[in-house]
């Protein structure tokens, strides 16, 4: 089936999407994103090409020679989504960031190319928003049948609290989003995905492993997290190590950051700051340290050979947390595979 079913990944950043679609059988033919600095890891590790391009400005009848006639066309990708997060909506003037209209371009390009399948991926945050509601209408005006739902990660193997909102829709027929392949009782674990990783220290990297490095904590930071519990907050530490914002009633509200993950437990969501140990619940279980840009790349669900390039962390740590898990492009991808083969004559 391979050759048979071709995709474009627009937003396609080092390829996480693509990466899974590709596990699942699926050929990526092209990825589209304007971050040149994605280019080595997305062609690298996908034998696949990397078209560097502001999506706004994109004649997407460009992409119409990646598809053959005789092959099923998919169209897969997930908008930058921060100006969709629950922070981002408190914001005035949000609509003013170009970002919001992302998702009426990709619908542009699904104007242009009338692919088969249309696969598109985004914080949960989206799905109240005047600009997702016209991106469905769309989709219908053009005879999609269209699916979409928020899903927690977990519950399809991502060890990872997140949410997100997934769409799928087919010109072919009805088409579902994927049932969950795990519940509760067998979610994968913080300690199935990092727990046999070697002990480093906070600024120091694996002799065997360049990826495995974990920045240096200022000695308040380090005195933090030594009183820190898996799973506890901030309230285990003594008052005086307490940042003065804490100190006070509306500090109750920031439990989540300066946190030990459990490793028995599913880890946060990876987001572009999960190396700072301030900046969400990115504490190592048990060494006293935020978690490494390998442990980052490996709960985002990456294979343990996936080359980054030799870039400063803090541009791999983005890349590692805007990537779509390839575990869920993997799901994405055995559904949308499942669903042509139906009509696969």
């Amino acid at each position: 089936m391979r050759e048979k079913i071709q995709v474009v990944d627009l937003f396609c950043g080092i390829g996480g999407l693509t990466n899974g679609l590709r596990q699942a059988g699926l050929l990526v033919k092209v990825g589209v994103d304007n971050d040149s600095s994605c280019r080595h890891a997305f062609e690298k590790n996908n034998k696949s090409s990397f078209i560097n391009a502001d999506i706004c400005n994109f004649d997407f009848s460009k992409l119409k020679n990646y598809y053959k006639s005789e092959g099923f066309s998919v169209l897969a990708g997930c908008a930058p989504c921060q100006v969709f997060s629950s922070h981002s909506f408190k914001i005035k003037g949000k609509e003013e960031d170009r970002r919001w209209t992302l998702l009426d371009h990709f619908a542009r390009g699904v104007n242009e190319l009338l692919p088969d399948i249309v696969s598109m991926e985004n914080v949960r945050g989206i799905v109240d928003t005047d600009v997702f509601g016209r991106f469905v209408k769309n989709l219908k005006s053009k005879g999609y049948h269209v699916d979409y739902k928020i899903v927690f990660t977990a519950d399809y193997g991502i060890p990872q609290g997140r949410q997100r909102l997934v769409l799928l829709a087919s010109r072919l027929g009805v088409i579902k989003i994927p049932t969950p392949t795990h519940k509760k009782d067998n979610y994968v674990t913080v300690k199935q995905i990092i727990g046999k990783l070697p002990k480093i220290e906070a600024g120091e990297q694996s002799k065997k492993d360049p990826l495995h490095r974990a920045k240096k904590l200022a000695n308040i930071n380090l005195k933090r997290i030594k009183q820190s519990k898996q799973g506890g907050t901030w309230k285990d530490w003594d008052r005086r190590l307490l940042p003065d914002c804490y100190k006070k009633e509306s500090g109750e509200t920031y439990s989540s950051v300066y946190g030990r993950m459990r490793w028995n437990g599913i880890g946060p969501t990876i987001t572009t700051q999960f190396t700072n140990y301030g900046s969400g619940r990115f504490g190592h279980p048990e060494q006293d340290r935020a978690i490494s840009l390998r442990e980052g790349a490996l709960l985002q669900t990456f294979p343990r050979d996936y080359d980054f390039g030799d870039l400063p962390q803090g541009t791999i740590a983005r890349h590692i947390g805007n990537a779509v898990p390839p575990q869920l492009g993997y799901v994405l991808g055995m559904t949308i595979k499942k669903h042509i083969k139906q009509y696969d004559r």
